[in-house]
């Protein structure tokens, strides 16, 4: 265990602890704007009360969010700083931003949106929660616009071992960016779907005495978990054909291809896809389509790839780890299916009726009690769409021009990082369990009325 390989552990498991949290954030700040825009239309003291009860749980997850992200912005220095001084140019800039317009945009008026139920007209608080949708969703634009120079640089020059930002205007039309934004963004409109959705079906199952409000927030949900689902598939359809372009490699460790082929098979089961002529159940022509959107079409194999980045970079290893690309993307792929299925079922439910005392069968209530458990697919799928994104880029850092080994800092020692790991796992597991904790408390209460509760939480 190098200092290397625990910078890296240690990192990611930060990073994916992190995202537990960002998505939920990014989809449940637009549903409760929705939300409290109806109530302002209608009037109906329904919509308030969801607000303040899905506004509730939107808190205890953004206040973790931000506990974890912050330790992420030190590890840059700490474990990094040969690549925080290659970069910092570039990087200066997104983050700056992020941190200066962005967060304390949300992090304002959430601080107004919670203390001024009583104090704002109807439309200028919802206007609150708008400008913390707003300030998320720029937030992670920003945070995007830093990581996609990571896997596709441009606007850039090298000069005396440093990148320098040359060009504002080619770093924020990144190419990569415009994929990659929109596919975290729907991820966020998926996980608070199913959020909501999974909380609404166990009060339902329950026979929760806010029937109504949960009922409404039931069929919310289930369309805006659809949207989300199927919105994050197309995106990720038309972001896996700009990877094949720009990143072959990581896609060829995605599928375990070894060997170029044209036209190439979609694996769906490989008994260890790190092998060479490993077992594999596979469907002809797929992969070529899903790359090229015609059923033929040449799909370089690491193999292959291999060779090219030797002639192009010089000797080395330019394969990443097989074994978890692949199963990070079905780790994906997989859940993503699942959800499209899950919402399919959760509006046929609203659609046929089925929620009704008098026509929920037993099955309809089996299915009704299994809706729950589709809460973790999404955090599955996010978590697996970053492992595959930040593994299948190694061994580059930033893609083609700094290699991961050459950015740790160089005063670290394995003792360190070990020590510090240790802690951030121990840490972070307890505030796992106390957000876990929360939530599930905070979700089974009865829904309070404006006369049992103050303004403000």
């Amino acid at each position: 265990m190098t200092t290397l390989t625990l910078s890296r552990l240690q990192f990611a498991t930060t990073t994916i602890y992190h995202f537990f949290f960002v998505p939920l954030t990014l989809g449940l700040s637009i549903l409760l704007f929705l939300l409290e825009l109806q109530y302002v239309r209608t009037g109906n003291e329904t919509y308030k009360r969801m607000v303040k009860f899905w506004g509730k749980l939107f808190l205890i997850n953004f206040a973790l969010g931000v506990a974890t992200g912050l330790v992420q912005e030190f590890q840059f220095g700490m474990n990094w700083s040969n690549f925080s001084r290659f970069v910092g140019d570039i990087f200066g800039a997104p983050l700056a931003i992020e941190a200066l317009l962005a967060f304390f945009l949300e992090s304002t008026f959430l601080g107004i949106w919670i203390f001024g139920w009583d104090k704002l007209s109807k439309g200028l608080h919802a206007a609150t929660i708008g400008m913390v949708a707003l300030g998320s969703n720029l937030s992670a634009l920003w945070i995007l616009i830093a990581n996609s120079f990571m896997h596709e640089p441009v606007g850039y020059v090298l000069n005396n071992g440093r990148a320098e930002m040359s060009d504002l205007s080619a770093l924020l039309t990144n190419p990569h960016v415009w994929t990659q934004f929109p596919h975290v963004f729907f991820a966020g409109i998926t996980t608070a779907g199913f959020f909501v959705l999974g909380i609404s079906a166990y009060r339902l199952a329950r026979k929760s005495q806010d029937r109504d409000l949960f009922l409404r927030s039931f069929r919310i949900a289930a369309i805006y978990a659809l949207i989300g689902a199927a919105s994050v598939g197309l995106v990720g359809h038309f972001q896996g054909q700009r990877t094949f372009e720009v990143q072959p490699m990581k896609m060829a460790a995605a599928e375990g291809l070894w060997n170029s082929a044209d036209p190439a098979p979609l694996s769906l089961f490989a008994l260890n896809p790190a092998k060479e002529g490993s077992f594999s159940i596979e469907i002809p022509y797929m992969l070529s389509f899903l790359a090229f959107n015609r059923f033929s079409g040449k799909v370089e194999g690491l193999n292959d790839l291999q060779a090219q980045y030797e002639q192009q970079y010089g000797p080395g290893e330019y394969i990443p780890p097989v074994f978890m690309s692949y199963w990070a993307f079905r780790f994906m792929f997989i859940p993503g299916l699942l959800m499209i299925a899950a919402a399919l079922g959760a509006l046929f439910l609203i659609v046929t009726k089925r929620l009704e005392p008098d026509r929920s069968g037993k099955f309809w209530r089996w299915l009704l009690r299994l809706l729950p458990l589709a809460i973790i697919l999404p955090y599955l799928a996010n978590t697996g769409g970053w492992l595959l994104t930040e593994l299948g880029r190694q061994p580059w850092i930033v893609y083609g021009v700094k290699k991961t080994a050459d950015a740790v800092s160089p005063n670290l020692t394995p003792g360190m990082v070990l020590f510090s790991l240790v802690a951030f796992i121990i840490v972070y597991a307890a505030l796992m369990v106390a957000d876990i904790y929360l939530l599930a408390k905070y979700s089974r209460q009865p829904v309070a009325t404006d006369d049992a509760e103050p303004a403000g939480y």
